[in-house]
Parts: structure tokens; C-alpha cells; sequence
């Protein structure tokens, strides 16, 4: 960041009225122009003062952040915002530079909640079928609860041979017993699309579930 230059975030006010260019690298090492609207737009990991993420923001906001000394950067987009004499690096990753609290609340329980628990497969032939529903193991007939250990992903299939009985009663078996997931601190980046240079700081756990 040029220390004789304009405040990266007056920089910002100029993209936003059109007064900048931009360029990043393509793959091959070649310059390459880059949309202005797309790059201030672009998703930026945040990380707390220890290095575990705490939220996702816009390059825009994360260039607010550097510029008001909140937050250091730590890898950015491969691209850089331009005025006529200066530019500054598009982030990718910045580190706050206080610590944030949040609190681990549970997960509250829906249909989708559940779905990531079995990891979008059938409780009970264990396949990852498109026709998923949710399957109450004591049926609500025979007083069963909608809780976390009563509630599983099942098939079609599955659910209707299933019907209101019980697994012991269809003579059928559960892959494992049902519980509530742990808290989970990483809720924001699950159904994300997550950049090559974030790995790093992300637990492998959550980058599996996000390839599968």
C-alpha cells in the first residue's frame, strides 16, 4: 500500500463512480483486465486475531477494514485496484487485529441441518439419493419426539417400506444412532465455494464437506 497515495478506502468511493481500472494474473502469467463490479464484489475470508475464520466479506469492505487499521492482509485476489498513480491489492484473506467473541450456539434443527449431519446420504441403505426425506426412527404415531435423536436422512424408498413402524419392527437397521451435531464455529463457510489460498486455514473436516 503506497503510505503517498490515496486512503484505500477513498478508493473505493472511485470504483464505485467508475474512476478505476483494475487487472489480475490469468493462470498462464499473462495480465489480464478484471471487471471493476466483480472484484470489489469478490468473497474475502476473514480470520479472528488466532486465525480461525470468523466471517466472509466483500473485497470493498475488507479494503474499509485495512484502511481504518483493523485488519492486515494476508493474501490477496491476484488483482489490484488502479487510480491514475497508485494501486492496492484486492484481498483474498485479511486478519483482524482484535479478537472477536462468538458465541458456539447449537444447531437448530431442520430438514437441511439434518441432511448435512448424514452427509446427504440414506440412514438406512446409505445411498446418496436425490429424492431425500426426513424419517422419525420412533414414528410420531407411537409418541415418537422431533428431536435430533429421533429424526434421520432417508430415501424414498426407504421411508415408505419404513412407514409408521419402528426400524426394529420394518427389520431394518440405522448406519448409526442419531445425535445433535457438535457447535459448529465454521457454519459460515458450509455451501461455500472455497478459494485454493483459504484451505490453509480451514480444517480439513470442513473442507470435505464442502467437496461432497
Amino acid at each position: 500500500m503506497n503510505a503517498g497515495g490515496p486512503k484505500p478506502a477513498g478508493m473505493v468511493k472511485q470504483a464505485e463512480k467508475g474512476q478505476l481500472t483494475a487487472d489480475g494474473v490469468s493462470e498462464n502469467g499473462h495480465d489480464e483486465a478484471v471487471d471493476i463490479a466483480v472484484l470489489i464484489r469478490a468473497p474475502v475470508l476473514v480470520l479472528n486475531l488466532n486465525y480461525v475464520p470468523v466471517n466472509v466479506c466483500t473485497v470493498r469492505r475488507a479494503i474499509v477494514l485495512l484502511s481504518k487499521g483493523k485488519a492486515e492482509l494476508l493474501e490477496n485476489h491476484r488483482g489490484q485496484l488502479h487510480t491514475v498513480t497508485d494501486a492496492i491489492d484486492a484481498p483474498s484473506i485479511i486478519r483482524l487485529d482484535y479478537m472477536v467473541k462468538r458465541p458456539f450456539l447449537p444447531r437448530k434443527l431442520s430438514k437441511k441441518e439434518v441432511f448435512l449431519r448424514d452427509r446427504f446420504a440414506c440412514q438406512y441403505c446409505g445411498k446418496k439419493a436425490p429424492d431425500l426425506t426426513l424419517d422419525h426412527v420412533i414414528p410420531r404415531r407411537q409418541n415418537g419426539a422431533h428431536t435430533w435423536e429421533n429424526v434421520v436422512a432417508a430415501c424414498n424408498r426407504c421411508n415408505l417400506h419404513k412407514a409408521g413402524r419402528t426400524p426394529a419392527e420394518a427389520k431394518m437397521r440405522l448406519a448409526k444412532p442419531p445425535r445433535a451435531p457438535d457447535p459448529n464455529p465454521y457454519l459460515i463457510l458450509q455451501n461455500r465455494v472455497i478459494l485454493d489460498e483459504w484451505k490453509v486455514y480451514i480444517p480439513w473436516s470442513i473442507q470435505n464437506q464442502d467437496q461432497g
